[in-house]
C-alpha cells in the first residue's frame, strides 16, 4: 500500500462529488471507463451526507443458513483487531457471500457505533443493513444492497481478502469514496492528483455551460470547448 495521504490530502477529496471524481480517474487512462466503481446494485442509504473517503478493510459474512449443531455460531472479534490495522480513516467493505445477499445485516446500531470507535468513517456492503434511524442520527454514511429487519445468521468467514460488492473488487487498503450517486475506489498512486484534475474539469463543464446559456452560442464554439479536455499525467 502506497502511504496514506495527509489530512488536508483526504479534506480534498471530501470536497468532490464521485462523478467528478470518476471523471478525473479516467484523464489518467489506467483502468477502463466501465471498472472501479459498483453497479447501482449497492446505493446511499443516506444521499444527503456528504462524500465518504476512507481505506478499505474488506470483510466477508454469510447470513442465510443456521450452524449444524444446536448452537449459534461464535461470536468473532478477532476482525476488530485487522480493522486497526488499516490506515484512518477506514471504510469497512462487506461482501455477504451467500447466493441471494441481504437476507441478514451484520450492520445496524450496535455495529455502527462498534465501527466509529475503530476509526471508521463508513460502511459498504452488497447485503442489507438495518436500525436506518439510529443510522441516519449518527450521520454514519452506509452503501447497501437493501434493508431488513434482522439479522438472521449473520457470521463472519472471512476479513483482509479481497472482496467483490456490486462488481466492484475492493482489497485491502484501497481508497473508497462514496456520496449520493453510490461508491468507487480511487487508485492510490493518482490520488493526490485527484482535486487539482477534478477542478479543471469543473472549470471545463462551466465554460461548457455557460456557453449554452449565451446569447453567443454556437455548435462550431461548442466543438471548441469540449475539444479541450483536461489531461491526467502519470
Amino acid at each position: 500500500m502506497n502511504q496514506p495521504l495527509t489530512a488536508q490530502e483526504l479534506h480534498a477529496l471530501r470536497q468532490i462529488d464521485t462523478c467528478l471524481v470518476a471523471n478525473a480517474i479516467e484523464t489518467f487512462d489506467l483502468r477502463l471507463r466501465n471498472e472501479g466503481y459498483a453497479f447501482s446494485t449497492i446505493h446511499s442509504v443516506f444521499p444527503k451526507l456528504p462524500p465518504m473517503v476512507g481505506y478499505a478493510a474488506p470483510i466477508k459474512i454469510r447470513c442465510s443458513d443456521p450452524p449444524t449443531d444446536a448452537s449459534l455460531y461464535p461470536d468473532r472479534t478477532d476482525w476488530w483487531n485487522y480493522v486497526r490495522t488499516i490506515p484512518a480513516p477506514r471504510v469497512v467493505v462487506i461482501q455477504d457471500a451467500d447466493e441471494t445477499p441481504g437476507a441478514g445485516a451484520l450492520i445496524g446500531e450496535v455495529h455502527a457505533n462498534i465501527l466509529r470507535a475503530l476509526g471508521c468513517v463508513g460502511a459498504v456492503t452488497n447485503g442489507a443493513v438495518r436500525d436506518l434511524p439510529a443510522l441516519a442520527a449518527m450521520s454514519f454514511p452506509v452503501f447497501a444492497g437493501n434493508a431488513t429487519v434482522s439479522h438472521a445468521y449473520v457470521h463472519i468467514i472471512e476479513f483482509g481478502q479481497p472482496v467483490e460488492v456490486g462488481g466492484l473488487t475492493i482489497q485491502a487498503g484501497d481508497l473508497v469514496h462514496g456520496d449520493c450517486h453510490g461508491v468507487l475506489s480511487i487508485p492510490n498512486p493518482i490520488a493526490t492528483q485527484i482535486p487539482a484534475v477534478a477542478d479543471k474539469i469543473r472549470q471545463q463543464e462551466e465554460r461548457i455551460i455557460a456557453l449554452c446559456r449565451s446569447h453567443d452560442f454556437s455548435i462550431e464554439k461548442l466543438r471548441q470547448a469540449v475539444s479541450e479536455e483536461p489531461r491526467g499525467e502519470r
